[in-house]
């Protein structure tokens, strides 16, 4: 059983953390009001002037959300790093940047003991994962401009024997792999299936490699069947996930070997919420419940997140696991970013690939969505394209049909499915678009 880096925290009751927590909220409120000219106005204009307005942590939920693109609007007004900075801009000793698909990334800034805590965060959460002082380990993160980078700092802290191959280069990674003999890899999910496809083709065998652990993030899914037991298979090796947001902390929670959900990693440093994607209203934390992940720093200097809504969508489990850990537990679902709907379905990307996954080897597993019109409103039926298997010269009679009607029994959506040749979707080294507009209209 992997060890806990944190067992004072990581074994702690909700209870108890929760009491804790509320005098560091306390501390964190009355520093916002303080030092963050932004949540100082948001709040004021809320009905909220002053720390004693707020009230406790228990009274969170009659707090506004902090949204997005008021953090990018903020930045915007207040160039470089917006009226939401709390912390002279002298201190901030680390500043990383999301992708900006919308046209202008969006910077998160850290001081040193914003990184420190960071780095606290990604260590628990790697620890469940198998991650253990001694190892050999290889990552495919890039130190930046993303926040993944971040992770590298944790794995440093960790006393593994840490080889950075970094992103773009998969033959330097596949040399890596079997020169440096690691025990543990790092990578997003679409990343190692493409790995293993690569390793297939130059005649690898995968479990020869001797890896123990691969550890995946970034993207939603990898606890999927289809996806995990074959590259268990594949590899020899257990496959555990995590999962974080650039503007709260990198692996933010993460997976045990026991494999019932990712372990919330942030005790002490963040609080979590569950609410109704629709319409914001919380949701109680029990086995089974469903909603949007919530999330406020507790412990935060240049940039500190109140109330900020994470459109993750995940299902969560608070009984104690086997591994003694007593921290909430999640599986993410998807994210609103990617959701389409359908005639009022709901449809996620990471869902369809669950039953497209179903019909490996006949297909390789990868997809494409191909909405039509750029909305998030569609009409049916949503088109698809599926890739075949590697090795499948031509599709098996009836093949498309199975898919979609496959996809209409589960996901309740009539979807148009086109069967394209092996290696005709496009591979990554980081995060794969399982959603494109390039046909839309």
């Amino acid at each position: 059983m992997a060890p806990m880096f944190a067992p004072e925290v990581e074994r702690r009751s909700r209870a108890d953390q929760l009491a804790l927590d509320r005098e560091t909220y306390a501390e964190q409120i009355r520093y916002l009001f303080a030092r963050s000219p932004f949540h100082r106005e948001k709040l004021a204009a809320a009905g909220f002037d002053s720390p004693e307005a707020v009230g406790p942590l228990d009274d969170i939920a009659r707090l506004p959300f902090t949204e997005k693109d008021e953090i990018r609007a903020s930045q915007a007004a207040h160039p470089p790093l917006g009226s939401h900075l709390a912390a002279p801009i002298g201190d901030v000793v680390r500043v990383y940047s999301t992708s900006g698909t919308t046209g202008v990334p969006c910077y998160m800034p850290l001081t040193a003991g914003d990184l420190k805590r960071w780095v606290e965060i990604s260590s628990r959460s790697y620890s469940a994962g198998g991650l253990a002082p001694g190892h050999r380990l290889v990552t495919t993160y890039a130190a930046g401009p993303f926040a993944a980078g971040a992770a590298l700092d944790a794995f440093n802290a960790m006393g593994v024997c840490h080889l950075p191959i970094g992103p773009g280069n998969t033959e330097r990674l596949i040399r890596a792999l079997q020169i440096f003999g690691p025990e543990v890899l790092v990578a997003t999910p679409s990343y190692v299936l493409h790995i293993l496809e690569r390793l297939i083709d130059a005649g690898i065998e995968p479990a020869a490699l001797g890896l123990a652990h691969i550890l995946v993030a970034g993207e939603p899914g990898a606890a999927e069947p289809q996806i995990r037991d074959r590259v268990e298979a594949a590899f020899g090796a257990t496959l555990t996930e995590a999962m974080g947001i650039g503007d709260i902390a990198v692996s933010l929670w993460g997976e045990c070997e026991h494999r019932q959900g990712m372990h919330f990693s942030g005790g002490g440093l963040v609080h979590v919420e569950l609410v109704d994607p629709e319409s914001g209203v919380p949701l109680p934390l029990e086995d089974g419940a469903t909603g949007e992940l919530v999330y406020t720093a507790l412990r935060r200097e240049a940039a500190p997140m109140l109330r900020f809504r994470s459109r993750d969508h995940v299902r969560i489990w608070i009984e104690p696991c086997a591994c003694g850990r007593r921290t909430i537990r999640t599986r993410c679902v998807g994210r609103t970013d990617d959701m389409l709907i359908v005639r009022g379905v709901n449809v996620f990307p990471s869902a369809v690939r669950e039953v497209v996954g179903a019909f490996q080897p006949a297909v390789s597993g990868a997809f494409s969505i191909r909405p039509r019109v750029r909305a998030v409103r569609q009409e049916p039926p949503l088109p698809i394209r599926v890739e075949l298997g590697q090795g499948q010269a031509a599709a098996e009679p009836g093949l498309a049909e199975r898919i979609a009607r496959a996809i209409r029994e589960k996901l309740v959506v009539a979807t148009a499915v086109e069967l394209v040749p092996f290696g005709a979707l496009p591979r990554t080294d980081y995060k794969i678009k399982l959603v494109d507009f390039a046909d839309a209209v």
